[in-house]
Protein backbone atom coordinates (compact mmCIF):
# COMPACT_ATOMS: atom_id res chain seq x y z
CA UNK A 1 0.00 0.00 0.00
CA UNK A 2 2.87 2.40 0.82
CA UNK A 3 6.29 2.27 -0.82
CA UNK A 4 9.06 4.75 -0.06
CA UNK A 5 12.39 4.52 -1.86
CA UNK A 6 15.64 6.38 -1.20
CA UNK A 7 13.86 9.42 0.24
CA UNK A 8 15.99 12.48 0.96
CA UNK A 9 14.72 15.68 2.54
CA UNK A 10 16.66 18.85 3.27
CA UNK A 11 15.73 21.98 5.18
CA UNK A 12 18.41 24.28 3.82
CA UNK A 13 21.68 22.57 4.69
CA UNK A 14 20.04 20.32 7.26
CA UNK A 15 19.76 16.79 5.86
CA UNK A 16 16.66 15.52 7.68
CA UNK A 17 15.90 12.29 5.77
CA UNK A 18 18.89 10.35 4.46
CA UNK A 19 17.79 7.71 2.00
CA UNK A 20 14.75 6.25 3.77
CA UNK A 21 13.18 3.05 2.41
CA UNK A 22 9.81 1.89 3.74
CA UNK A 23 7.15 -0.66 2.83
CA UNK A 24 3.69 -0.95 4.37
CA UNK A 25 1.40 -3.75 3.25
CA UNK A 26 -2.35 -3.34 2.89
CA UNK A 27 -4.02 -3.69 6.29
CA UNK A 28 -0.71 -3.44 8.13
CA UNK A 29 0.08 -1.18 11.09
CA UNK A 30 3.61 0.17 10.90
CA UNK A 31 4.83 2.01 13.98
CA UNK A 32 7.77 4.42 13.82
CA UNK A 33 9.77 5.06 16.97
CA UNK A 34 12.94 6.94 17.73
CA UNK A 35 14.27 10.02 19.52
CA UNK A 36 13.00 13.53 18.87
CA UNK A 37 14.58 15.08 15.80
CA UNK A 38 15.12 11.77 14.01
CA UNK A 39 12.89 12.67 11.04
CA UNK A 40 9.79 10.67 11.96
CA UNK A 41 7.23 13.45 11.54
CA UNK A 42 8.97 14.78 8.44
CA UNK A 43 8.73 11.33 6.88
CA UNK A 44 4.96 11.27 7.44
CA UNK A 45 4.59 14.71 5.90
CA UNK A 46 6.61 13.65 2.87
CA UNK A 47 4.42 10.56 2.43
CA UNK A 48 1.34 12.74 1.95
CA UNK A 49 3.34 15.58 0.35
CA UNK A 50 2.72 18.16 3.02
CA UNK A 51 6.50 18.48 2.74
CA UNK A 52 8.30 18.37 -0.60
CA UNK A 53 11.29 16.05 -0.89
CA UNK A 54 14.46 16.52 -2.91
CA UNK A 55 15.09 12.99 -4.18
CA UNK A 56 13.44 9.58 -3.95
CA UNK A 57 9.97 8.25 -4.61
CA UNK A 58 6.75 7.77 -2.63
CA UNK A 59 3.92 5.56 -3.86
CA UNK A 60 0.48 5.01 -2.34
CA UNK A 61 -1.38 2.03 -3.80
CA UNK A 62 0.97 2.19 -6.84
CA UNK A 63 0.27 5.91 -7.38
CA UNK A 64 3.26 8.24 -7.30
CA UNK A 65 2.91 11.02 -4.72
CA UNK A 66 4.09 14.50 -5.65
CA UNK A 67 5.99 13.71 -8.82
CA UNK A 68 5.65 11.82 -12.09
CA UNK A 69 8.81 10.17 -13.37
CA UNK A 70 10.03 10.04 -16.95
CA UNK A 71 11.71 6.96 -18.49
CA UNK A 72 15.09 8.71 -18.24
CA UNK A 73 14.58 9.22 -14.51
CA UNK A 74 13.73 12.90 -14.59
CA UNK A 75 10.81 13.92 -12.44
CA UNK A 76 8.03 16.44 -12.93
CA UNK A 77 5.94 17.88 -10.12
CA UNK A 78 2.32 16.87 -10.38
CA UNK A 79 -0.39 19.48 -10.79
CA UNK A 80 -1.87 20.76 -7.54
CA UNK A 81 -5.23 19.19 -8.36
CA UNK A 82 -3.63 15.77 -8.81
CA UNK A 83 -1.68 16.13 -5.57
CA UNK A 84 -4.89 17.03 -3.74
CA UNK A 85 -6.64 13.98 -5.19
CA UNK A 86 -3.91 11.64 -4.00
CA UNK A 87 -3.61 13.38 -0.63
CA UNK A 88 -7.36 12.89 -0.10
CA UNK A 89 -6.70 9.15 -0.07
CA UNK A 90 -4.59 9.57 3.09
CA UNK A 91 -6.05 10.58 6.43
CA UNK A 92 -3.68 12.56 8.65
CA UNK A 93 -4.01 13.03 12.42
CA UNK A 94 -1.60 15.48 14.02
CA UNK A 95 -0.43 16.16 17.57
CA UNK A 96 -2.73 19.17 17.67
CA UNK A 97 -6.36 18.57 16.86
CA UNK A 98 -6.81 21.44 14.37
CA UNK A 99 -10.60 21.42 14.64
CA UNK A 100 -12.52 24.45 13.44
CA UNK A 101 -13.49 26.17 16.71
CA UNK A 102 -16.56 27.89 15.25
CA UNK A 103 -18.07 24.65 13.94
CA UNK A 104 -19.73 21.83 15.85
CA UNK A 105 -18.13 18.40 16.03
CA UNK A 106 -20.55 17.14 13.41
CA UNK A 107 -19.79 20.06 11.09
CA UNK A 108 -16.06 19.46 11.50
CA UNK A 109 -16.43 15.85 10.44
CA UNK A 110 -18.67 16.74 7.49
CA UNK A 111 -16.39 19.51 6.19
CA UNK A 112 -14.03 17.40 4.06
CA UNK A 113 -16.53 15.25 2.13
CA UNK A 114 -18.95 18.14 1.50
CA UNK A 115 -16.38 20.81 0.58
CA UNK A 116 -13.53 18.81 -0.97
CA UNK A 117 -15.42 15.91 -2.49
CA UNK A 118 -18.69 17.83 -2.94
CA UNK A 119 -20.77 14.92 -1.67
CA UNK A 120 -24.44 15.43 -0.74
CA UNK A 121 -24.81 16.79 2.78
CA UNK A 122 -27.51 14.29 3.74
CA UNK A 123 -25.40 11.22 3.04
CA UNK A 124 -22.30 12.82 4.57
CA UNK A 125 -24.24 13.62 7.73
CA UNK A 126 -25.27 10.00 8.05
CA UNK A 127 -21.65 8.90 7.65
CA UNK A 128 -20.41 11.52 10.12
CA UNK A 129 -22.90 10.49 12.79
CA UNK A 130 -21.85 6.86 12.37
CA UNK A 131 -18.15 7.74 12.61
CA UNK A 132 -18.72 9.80 15.74
CA UNK A 133 -20.55 6.86 17.24
CA UNK A 134 -17.61 4.65 16.30
CA UNK A 135 -15.13 6.87 18.15
CA UNK A 136 -17.38 7.20 21.20
CA UNK A 137 -18.73 10.70 20.56
CA UNK A 138 -22.34 9.96 19.63
CA UNK A 139 -23.51 12.36 22.36
CA UNK A 140 -21.21 15.20 21.19
CA UNK A 141 -22.42 15.80 17.63
CA UNK A 142 -23.67 19.31 18.44
CA UNK A 143 -20.87 20.20 20.84
CA UNK A 144 -18.14 22.69 19.97
CA UNK A 145 -14.43 21.83 20.30
CA UNK A 146 -13.84 24.19 23.22
CA UNK A 147 -16.26 22.16 25.34
CA UNK A 148 -14.44 18.87 24.75
CA UNK A 149 -11.51 17.30 26.53
CA UNK A 150 -8.27 16.82 24.63
CA UNK A 151 -9.00 13.15 24.17
CA UNK A 152 -12.45 13.89 22.80
CA UNK A 153 -11.05 16.47 20.40
CA UNK A 154 -8.48 14.00 19.11
CA UNK A 155 -11.16 11.35 18.60
CA UNK A 156 -13.18 13.92 16.67
CA UNK A 157 -10.10 14.62 14.55
CA UNK A 158 -9.81 10.90 13.80
CA UNK A 159 -13.47 10.78 12.77
CA UNK A 160 -12.89 13.81 10.54
CA UNK A 161 -10.00 12.05 8.78
CA UNK A 162 -12.03 8.85 8.37
CA UNK A 163 -14.90 10.78 6.79
CA UNK A 164 -12.77 11.13 3.64
CA UNK A 165 -12.74 7.32 3.35
CA UNK A 166 -8.95 7.16 3.14
CA UNK A 167 -6.93 4.16 2.00
CA UNK A 168 -4.28 4.95 4.61
CA UNK A 169 -4.25 6.66 8.00
CA UNK A 170 -1.15 8.55 9.14
CA UNK A 171 -0.81 9.43 12.84
CA UNK A 172 1.83 11.91 13.99
CA UNK A 173 2.23 11.40 17.75
CA UNK A 174 -1.55 11.64 18.26
CA UNK A 175 -1.38 11.34 22.06
CA UNK A 176 1.61 13.56 22.82
CA UNK A 177 -0.53 16.64 23.57
CA UNK A 178 -2.92 14.76 25.88
CA UNK A 179 -3.02 14.45 29.63
CA UNK A 180 -1.91 10.92 30.61
CA UNK A 181 -5.39 9.85 31.72
CA UNK A 182 -6.79 10.68 28.25
CA UNK A 183 -4.24 8.74 26.20
CA UNK A 184 -6.01 5.41 26.53
CA UNK A 185 -9.27 6.53 24.95
CA UNK A 186 -7.47 7.64 21.77
CA UNK A 187 -5.33 4.51 21.60
CA UNK A 188 -8.47 2.38 21.96
CA UNK A 189 -9.93 4.02 18.85
CA UNK A 190 -6.70 3.39 16.96
CA UNK A 191 -6.67 -0.24 18.07
CA UNK A 192 -10.23 -0.63 16.76
CA UNK A 193 -9.18 0.83 13.41
CA UNK A 194 -6.30 -1.63 13.23
CA UNK A 195 -8.65 -4.51 14.04
CA UNK A 196 -10.90 -3.35 11.17
CA UNK A 197 -7.96 -3.69 8.77
CA UNK A 198 -7.07 -0.03 8.22
CA UNK A 199 -3.57 0.50 6.83
CA UNK A 200 -1.82 2.76 9.34
CA UNK A 201 1.53 4.45 9.86
CA UNK A 202 1.90 5.68 13.42
CA UNK A 203 4.65 7.85 14.86
CA UNK A 204 4.44 7.43 18.61
CA UNK A 205 6.26 7.25 21.92
CA UNK A 206 3.65 4.81 23.25
CA UNK A 207 5.74 1.65 23.35
CA UNK A 208 2.87 -0.46 24.67
CA UNK A 209 0.81 0.41 21.60
CA UNK A 210 3.75 -0.34 19.31
CA UNK A 211 4.26 -3.75 20.91
CA UNK A 212 0.57 -4.68 21.02
CA UNK A 213 -0.81 -3.33 17.75
CA UNK A 214 2.11 -2.91 15.34
CA UNK A 215 2.80 -5.51 12.69
CA UNK A 216 6.18 -3.91 12.03
CA UNK A 217 8.19 -1.40 14.06
CA UNK A 218 10.70 0.98 12.48
CA UNK A 219 13.43 2.54 14.56
CA UNK A 220 14.69 5.86 13.16
CA UNK A 221 17.60 8.02 14.24
CA UNK A 222 19.27 11.00 12.55
CA UNK A 223 17.21 10.64 9.39
CA UNK A 224 17.87 6.98 8.67
CA UNK A 225 16.06 3.72 9.36
CA UNK A 226 18.23 1.99 11.94
CA UNK A 227 16.21 -1.21 12.17
CA UNK A 228 12.88 -2.71 11.14
CA UNK A 229 11.20 -5.81 12.50
CA UNK A 230 8.21 -7.40 14.20
CA UNK A 231 7.53 -5.84 17.62
CA UNK A 232 8.52 -8.86 19.68
CA UNK A 233 11.85 -9.28 17.94
CA UNK A 234 12.71 -5.59 17.95
CA UNK A 235 11.73 -5.00 21.59
CA UNK A 236 13.15 -8.21 23.07
CA UNK A 237 16.27 -8.71 20.96
CA UNK A 238 17.12 -5.64 18.87
CA UNK A 239 19.78 -6.26 16.26
CA UNK A 240 21.29 -2.78 16.39
CA UNK A 241 23.05 -1.22 19.41
CA UNK A 242 21.33 2.14 18.79
CA UNK A 243 17.91 0.48 19.02
CA UNK A 244 18.88 -1.27 22.23
CA UNK A 245 20.19 2.01 23.68
CA UNK A 246 17.00 3.90 22.80
CA UNK A 247 14.66 1.20 24.14
CA UNK A 248 16.73 0.89 27.29
CA UNK A 249 16.11 4.55 28.02
CA UNK A 250 12.43 4.83 27.09
CA UNK A 251 11.34 1.56 28.70
CA UNK A 252 12.95 2.54 32.00
CA UNK A 253 11.20 5.92 32.10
Amino acid sequence: MIRVRNLHKYFGRLHVLRGVDLDVERGEVLVIIGPSGSGKSTLLKCINFLEDYQTGQVHIDDESVGYDFQPDGRRRRQRDRRISQIRAEMGMVFQDFNLFPHKSVLQNVMEGPTIVKREPAASVRELAVELLRKVGLADKVDAFPATLSGGQQQRAAIARALAMRPKVMLFDEPTSALDPELVGEVLDVMKALAADGMTMVVVTHEMGFAREVGHQVVMMDRGVVVETGPPRALFESPAQPRTAEFLGKVLRS
